[in-house]
């Protein structure tokens, strides 16, 4: 056997077969020793394991510069976890994080163009290096940081928050605004479906502003696929979760690196963050492609049938006349109708005569 730093009484102990040994953990000198350090006693106590064992699997767990060290150890030096614990905290301890205090709060605050949902995201992920914080502490530090007014004026209505009840009432005020940001983009976005026509005087003007030729506009976050869109009987996520596994739909375009992107909002079908399933675009042209395509023909229920036209009552009222004066002789009941029409130069007549002209005869036709 050779050189270890382990006592003679570590090696003499077995480990059980069904041990998991903590290969997934990795440690090489660049993280907080503190950490790994807990995170390791955690798995052991999850396992319940005595001391020599721990002594056994720590040195799994490390790698580069970490295990480099202990096999540096002396030779039998190591009696128990605690020499080991003490000699590694020792070893790293410049790469222990320092303890934030409280006040360091004060300096997050929201930026210019930071929407609120991502401020408090920032917000909490500062609370959690923070040891000992107070629920009084975070409340007045978050509502010192906020450039959202209303939701600074409705913070102030009580004296002490609790870091829940501030997140449960941030919801209504971070709808709103993400519903005003959208409303104002609408706003500026141009028209592409009618494309403004500038007349020659406008296009020299904007040349000579921009300084040479015209650029083209951007065009749009989203260019729509198709003009229509077959509606459906469940909301697309929910469709989606039904044929995700069929194989139907188009492999998604990857997603855009963005720095930053809100964890809460995933897309399924991109696999990513940024978005929302029943908000991808993509997903919609994917679904209206496979259904142009035939595709869905076992999930008809998944779409909604389109209504049938009202038809006109002044159509339907021509059509029945167009009947009537279409039916057979048979319905006329055995009668020939003839209409006299007299000319209108023929010398002047009496009024009976008039009378007579103007009668309808009716004819008993026999049966022959």
């Amino acid at each position: 056997m050779g050189a270890t730093p382990f006592h003679r009484s570590i090696l003499e102990v077995r480990l059980l077969k069904h041990f998991d040994k903590p290969t997934d953990m990795r440690y090489d000198g660049t993280q907080d020793p503190q950490e790994h350090l807990t995170a390791f006693e955690a798995r052991m106590n999850l396992e319940g394991v005595g001391d020599e064992v721990r002594c056994r699997a720590f040195p799994v767990t490390l790698a580069g510069p970490a295990i480099r060290w202990f096999n540096s150890l002396l030779q039998g030096s190591v009696a128990g976890f605690s020499d080991i614990s003490r000699a590694f905290l020792a070893q790293f301890t410049t790469r222990i994080a320092k303890t934030k205090h409280p006040t360091n709060l004060l300096g997050v605050t929201q930026r210019t163009e930071e929407t609120t949902r991502k401020y408090l995201d920032r917000f909490n992920d500062e609370c959690l290096d923070i040891e000992g914080l107070t629920d009084s502490v975070a409340s007045l530090c978050l509502t010192n940081g906020l450039l959202n007014e209303d939701f600074r004026k409705h913070l102030t209505t009580k004296p002490v928050w609790t870091m829940h009840e501030i997140q449960t009432v941030a919801k209504e005020y971070i709808n709103d605004e993400e519903v005003s940001r959208i409303v104002a983009a609408n706003k500026r976005q141009p028209s592409y479906n009618q494309p403004r026509q500038h007349s020659n005087g406008e296009r020299q003007k904007k040349q000579v502003r921009d300084g040479g030729p015209s650029r083209a506009p951007r065009p749009p976050p989203w260019v729509r696929k198709f003009a229509n869109y077959t509606p459906l009987t469940l909301p697309i996520i929910e469709v989606y979760q039904q044929i995700a596994e069929k194989g139907i739909l188009s492999k998604p375009r990857p997603l855009k690196d963005r720095t930053g992107a809100n964890k809460s909002l995933y897309c399924h079908y991109h696999k990513g963050y940024g978005h929302q399933t029943q908000d991808c675009f993509d997903l919609k042209d994917a679904l209206e492609q496979a259904i142009r395509d035939g595709k869905l023909t076992e999930f008809s229920h998944l779409i909604r049938e389109p209504r049938r036209p009202h038809r006109n009552h002044s159509d339907e009222g021509k059509t029945r006349s167009t009947k009537w004066r279409q039916e057979p002789e048979d319905n006329d009941h055995g009668l020939t109708v003839i209409n006299v029409v007299t000319a209108k130069n023929t010398a002047p007549k009496s009024r009976s005569a008039h009378k007579k002209d103007a009668k309808v005869l009716a004819i008993s036709s026999s049966p022959a």
